[in-house]
C-alpha cells in the first residue's frame, strides 16, 4: 500500500470509543516535543503517533548501537550506527505519512531550545538519566512558555513518572537540583523520581550500575510502561479531560510487584526525610566513584577457536570454585591441560577424587564447548605424570558434528543453595537427566517426602560433621569472599544460603578457630548454619540424587570418567530450567570410612562419620554409597543472584604458547 492510500480516519478509527471523533481530530492537530529518542523516546513517540497525534519536534544527537537492542525501538541491525531522530522519524511516518515532523538532529541546546518548543502543547522526557542539566533547563523554559511536560523514568520493570504543569510546582522546585555538582544532580533526580523504590528488592546484579561509564541497567518491559502512562497522561492533558495529579504528586507503578503508588511530597526533595535521602544518596555517589575498577591486567585473549573452546571450559564447576587446572597452548590445534588436586590443604580431598571428578567435568565440557565450534577433541591423559597432577593432552580438529545441544547453558550453570520448590520433577525432566550421562551410570533418586526427610536429617549430622572438624576449619576460612555477589576464586558470601545475621556470627566466627569451638560448646554455633545450609534446602527441593557407576570406581581415570557424567547430568539440568546443588560430603566421609582414612585427629568426627556412613548406607543401600559418584539435590525456583565465576583466561593460560 502507497502513501497516497493513508487515510487518517480509518488508520486511527480504532481509537474511537476511547476517544470522541471531535477528540480525534483535536488529537491530530496537537505538537509534542519530545526530547531523546532511545529506550523511552522512542517508544514515547510510536505510541502517541498511534494514537493520532499530528505534529511533533524530535531531538537526539546519538546513533544506534548493539547495546541499545534490548530496549530502543529503532535499534535494529539496519539501523546500527544510523541517527536515532532521523530512524525514529521514518518509523513514525510509516505509521502516519501525514505527520508533521521537525527533526533537531544536534540535540537540544541553548540556542535552539526555543525553536524545539515552538507552538509545541505538551513535551515529553527521554533524555537519557545521565543528562540532568539539559533536563532542567528544558523544563525550565517548558514552565516560563507555560508548557505542560511529563518525565517517566524507566524503572526495573516498571515506571515512575511526574506532570509539571504550568500552575503547579516546578521542575527545580520539585528535585532541588540547581547548582548542585552532576553526579550529586543523579541522585536528587533519581530520590525525586522513585521517594520509594520497590525495584531494589528484584535487582539481582547492582555492580551493573557504573556512574563513571554513564550505563546502568534498562528493560523494555519499562520502557514500554512509561510510553503507556505517558500516552495515557499526554491524551488527558491534551483533551483536558480526567483528573491529572501534577507534582508535587508522584506515581510509581512495579509490574514485577505488581504495585501502583500514587504520593504527594509538599516540598519536594526539600522535605526533612526526602533531603536525608539525597544526603545519604551522595555518600553512596562518593563511595562507588571512588571505588577503582579492577585494571584488566587479565587482557582478552586473542579469539581463536581453540581459545574461545577453553574460554567456555573454564566454567566447568570445582569443589570451592578451586578451579585445579591450567591450560598451555602449543598451537592453533594442541593444548595441555595441566591438573593438580588439592588433597595437601583441604579435607574433603584427601585422596584427590573431589579434584579428578571437577577434572572430568573439565573434559566433558571441552568436548561441549568444541562441538559448537564445529570440532573434535582427541584427550590423552600423558602417562608418567604423578596422580596429583593429571595431564591431558588434547589435539583439536575440525570435523563434521553437530552442536552439543548442552553447550549453551556452559556458563548458565549454576549452584543454588537456598531452598527450592517441593514440587516434584515432571517425569520428562526425570528421564532427560537419566538418559544424560550414557550407559555406565544410573541414578538413584531420593524424593518421596518420608526420604527427604531422612536425608535432611543426615545432611544435618554431616554438617555438624563439617563444622566441628578442626582440619576443615582451614578450608572454611579461606573460601568464602565476604561481601560479594561473585568470586572469581572462592564462594561468595552471598551464595551461601544465609541470611544477613547468620552471615554477620559466620564471618565473626571464622575468624580464629578459638572463636569456633567457643560458639561450637557455649552457643550452639552449628545450629543456625546448619538450619539454613543444610536442613531446609533438604527439605525444600524436588529430590536429592545419586550418581551411581555400574561398576566400582579403582582408578582415576574412573573418578575422571564420572566427573563427565555429572557435567552432563548438570547441564542437562540446566537445560530443563531446573536448579542444582552438590551435596558430595556425606559421599566423600562414608569414602574416608570404608577405606580407613583418618581425615581428623578429632575422635568424635571420625565416629560421627562412622555413624553417618552407616546411616547413608541405610537409605541409599552399600553399593550406591561405595559406586557413588556424586550426589546433589534438584528443583524448580528462581535462578541465584549471586554465583562463583570464574578466572579470566589469561589468568589460567601457561607456558609461552599463552600468546598465540
Amino acid at each position: 500500500m502507497s502513501t497516497q492510500d493513508f487515510d487518517y480516519a480509518h488508520a486511527f478509527s480504532r481509537n474511537l470509543g476511547w476517544v470522541t471523533e471531535a477528540e480525534q481530530i483535536l488529537l491530530r492537530n496537537k505538537r509534542i516535543a519530545i526530547a531523546g529518542m532511545g529506550g523511552v523516546g522512542g517508544t514515547h513517540l510510536l505510541t502517541l503517533t498511534r494514537l493520532g497525534v499530528g505534529a511533533f519536534n524530535l531531538a537526539d544527537l546519538d546513533t544506534f548501537e548493539q547495546p541499545n537492542f534490548n530496549r530502543q525501538a529503532g535499534a535494529m541491525m539496519n539501523t546500527v550506527e544510523r541517527s536515532k531522530a532521523e530512524v525514529l522519524a521514518e518509523m513514525a511516518r510509516d505509521i502516519n505519512p501525514s505527520l508533521d515532523l521537525t527533526v533537531f538532529g544536534e540535540g537540544i541546546h541553548a540556542d535552539n531550545l526555543d525553536a524545539f518548543l515552538k507552538d509545541v502543547d505538551l513535551f515529553v522526557d527521554g533524555l537519557d538519566f545521565f543528562a540532568p542539566e539539559i533536563r532542567a533547563r528544558v523544563f525550565a523554559r517548558c514552565h516560563d512558555l507555560g508548557i505542560p511536560a511529563i518525565t517517566a523514568g524507566p524503572i526495573g520493570m516498571g515506571t515512575a513518572y511526574l506532570i509539571f504543569t504550568p500552575d503547579g510546582m516546578s521542575f527545580e522546585d520539585y528535585f532541588r537540583m540547581s547548582g548542585l555538582p552532576e553526579k550529586y544532580q543523579y541522585v536528587n533526580f533519581l530520590v525525586g523520581l522513585t521517594p520509594s523504590a520497590p525495584h531494589r528488592r528484584y535487582l539481582v546484579d547492582p555492580s551493573r550500575l557504573s556512574l563513571g561509564e554513564r550505563r546502568g541497567p534498562s528493560t523494555m518491559m519499562a520502557c514500554q510502561l512509561c510510553a503507556g502512562v505517558t500516552g495515557t497522561e499526554a491524551l488527558k492533558i491534551l483533551l483536558q479531560r480526567g483528573p491529572v495529579y501534577p507534582a508535587p504528586y508522584y506515581h510509581l507503578f512495579d509490574a514485577y510487584r505488581m504495585r501502583y503508588r500514587r504520593g504527594r511530597l509538599f516540598w519536594g526533595n526539600r522535605g526533612p526525610l526526602q533531603s536525608l535521602k539525597c544526603r545519604l544518596g551522595y555518600r553512596q555517589v562518593d563511595r562507588m566513584l571512588a571505588e577503582t575498577p579492577t585494571p584488566e591486567a587479565d587482557a582478552a585473549v586473542p579469539s581463536t577457536p581453540i581459545h574461545q573452546i577453553i574460554d567456555q571450559a573454564r566454567w566447568a564447576p570445582s569443589g570451592d570454585n578451586t578451579q585445579p587446572w591450567r591450560f598451555e597452548i602449543h598451537d592453533e590445534k594442541h593444548f595441555t591441560i595441566h591438573g593438580h588436586d588439592t588433597r595437601d590443604h583441604v579435607v574433603y580431598d584427601l585422596r584427590g577424587h573431589a579434584s579428578q571428578i571437577a577434572l572430568g567435568g573439565l573434559l566433558e565440557t571441552l568436548e561441549i564447548a568444541a562441538s559448537a565450534q564445529g570440532m573434535a577433541c582427541d584427550i590423552q591423559r600423558r602417562s608418567g605424570m604423578p596422580e596429583n597432577h593429571p595431564t591431558f593432552d588434547v589435539q583439536v580438529s575440525k570435523a563434521r558434528v553437530e552442536p552439543d545441544p548442552l553447550a549453551p547453558f556452559i556458563p548458565a550453570r549454576t549452584t543454588q543453595r537456598r531452598p527450592m520448590k517441593r514440587r516434584p520433577l515432571l517425569d520428562a525432566h526425570r528421564d532427560a537427566l537419566n538418559a544424560s550421562m550414557g550407559p555406565d551410570y544410573h541414578v538413584v533418586w531420593v524424593e518421596q517426602p518420608a526420604q527427604r526427610r531422612r536425608m535432611a536429617r543426615l545432611l544435618w549430622d554431616n554438617a555438624q560433621i563439617r563444622l566441628t572438624t578442626p582440619e576443615a576449619y582451614p578450608v572454611h576460612s579461606s573460601i568464602i569472599d565476604w561481601d560479594a555477589q561473585y568470586s572469581m576464586e572462592r564462594i561468595p558470601d552471598q551464595a551461601l544460603g544465609m541470611d544477613p545475621l547468620g552471615l554477620k556470627m559466620m564471618r565473626w566466627a571464622l575468624g580464629s578457630w578459638q572463636r569456633v569451638k567457643f560458639l561450637n560448646k557455649y552457643l550452639g554455633g552449628t545450629l543456625l548454619p546448619r538450619l539454613q545450609m543444610d536442613l531446609l534446602p533438604a527439605l525444600n527441593c524436588a529430590g536429592h540424587f545419586v550418581i551411581v557407576a555400574n561398576k566400582p570406581l579403582k582408578t582415576l581415570d574412573d573418578y575422571v570418567a564420572g566427573g563427565r557424567a555429572m557435567q552432563r547430568f548438570w547441564l542437562t539440568s540446566t537445560k530443563l530450567g531446573l536448579q542444582f546443588q552438590p551435596e558430595m560430603t556425606p559421599l566423600i566421609f562414608a569414602s574416608y570410612v570404608r577405606e580407613q582414612v583418618d581425615f581428623s585427629d578429632e575422635q568424635r568426627s571420625i565416629q560421627r562419620a562412622i555413624r553417618l556412613s552407616r546411616d547413608l548406607q541405610g537409605l541409599l543401600g552399600e553399593q550406591t554409597v561405595e559406586q557413588g559418584v556424586f550426589m546433589g539435590r534438584v528443583g524448580y525456583g528462581p535462578t541465584p543472584a549471586a554465583r562463583s565465576i570464574r578466572l579470566p583466561l589469561a589468568r589460567l593460560l601457561k607456558g609461552s604458547g599463552q600468546g598465540r
